[in-house]
């Protein structure tokens, strides 16, 4: 599953739904999808997320085989594109939505 997190001052950022479902419980506003965030409400949820990322180390998962040559990303890296549609969010006053 994906989930597209919109706002119409930023490009749209799709995540993986566990990844993206992670993060919506980080920001504490509802892990339903679909789901929004009120303009006023997004500095909140940036905050949130932004503090729970703190508590979370800055490593990528190990492979769960280890004859896997894929590279992982940490929670941290995947949550850059969405940090910065939250931020373009509260710049504009805009609403961020997910389905």
């Amino acid at each position: 599953m994906l989930i597209t997190f919109k706002t119409k001052s930023y490009a749209n950022i799709t995540l993986f739904g566990d990844v993206a479902e992670n993060m919506l419980k980080m920001m504490n506003f509802g892990a339903t999808v679909p789901g929004a965030i009120v303009a006023k409400d997004v500095a909140k949820a940036l905050e949130n997320l932004k503090s729970s990322l703190e508590a979370v180390p800055d490593i990528a998962p190990p492979p769960a085989d280890e004859n896997d040559d894929q590279t992982t990303v940490s929670l941290h890296a995947r949550a850059v594109p969405l940090i910065e549609l939250l931020e373009s969010a509260i710049q504009d006053h805009n609403d961020v939505r997910w389905t």
